[in-house]
């Protein structure tokens, strides 16, 4: 069964990129050490990435995320879906406008404007082609930024969500969860590794 799983780090005051965002600096000012532990030699935090990337039958992001990863000193040959990993899912992109151009042409990128709701139906489909494809269960995973996955919570899209709590205090950023729809969640597993606290939750 396919799942919608919404899967992001977070600062301790719960923050998904420090200030001052922007192009040439994504994460913003000291974000960067909210994924120390998907790039750690950790062999938990290593595994902990090979199973999300293996598991991606489909990764959905915004606009703005998409124009980072695609954008100059975005994703590469070495470094892709997955951090180290290279992970070549189908990308699904929510945006109002399509970009004239995409830098990153060998991954499989389609752009919906219809809206977030038809962007994660979307994003189903090709997780359960995928699925069929390869004989075990994929899931959706919307990868962010803050503002989708708040957006897709609030909406009730989501399945799962799955924190990456980094051991750091931002001050200030892009909120993940300010001025949220209240949401119960279910806890399925807390994984501490020298680098994070990694949560799971069913979203109700």
């Amino acid at each position: 069964m396919t799942r919608i799983i919404a899967d992001i780090s977070v600062s301790l005051d719960g923050f998904v990129t420090g200030p001052n965002p922007g192009p040439g600096n994504g994460l913003g000012t000291g974000g960067e050490a909210l994924h120390t532990w998907a790039f750690s030699d950790d062999p938990d935090d290593r595994r902990l990435v090979r199973d999300s990337t293996a598991r991606s039958g489909a990764v959905l992001l915004g606009r703005h995320l998409f124009d980072l990863v695609d954008g100059p000193g975005g994703w590469s040959d070495e470094i892709g879906y997955g951090a180290a990993e290279v992970g070549k899912p189908a990308f699904v992109v929510v945006t109002s406008s399509p970009p004239e151009s995409v830098r990153l042409g060998a991954l499989d990128w389609t752009f919906v404007t219809t809206g977030l709701p038809d962007a994660v139906t979307t994003a189903r489909e090709r997780a359960e082609a995928a699925s069929s494809h390869s004989g075990k269960d994929l899931d959706v995973v919307l990868m962010g930024g803050g503002a989708l996955i708040r957006s897709a919570l609030d909406a009730g899209l989501v399945d799962m969500l799955s924190l990456h709590l980094a051991p750091v205090v931002l001050g200030s950023g892009t909120p993940l969860f300010t001025g949220a729809t209240p949401r119960t969640l279910v806890q399925r597993s807390v994984h501490s590794t020298s680098t994070a606290t990694h949560l799971t939750y069913d979203v109700l």
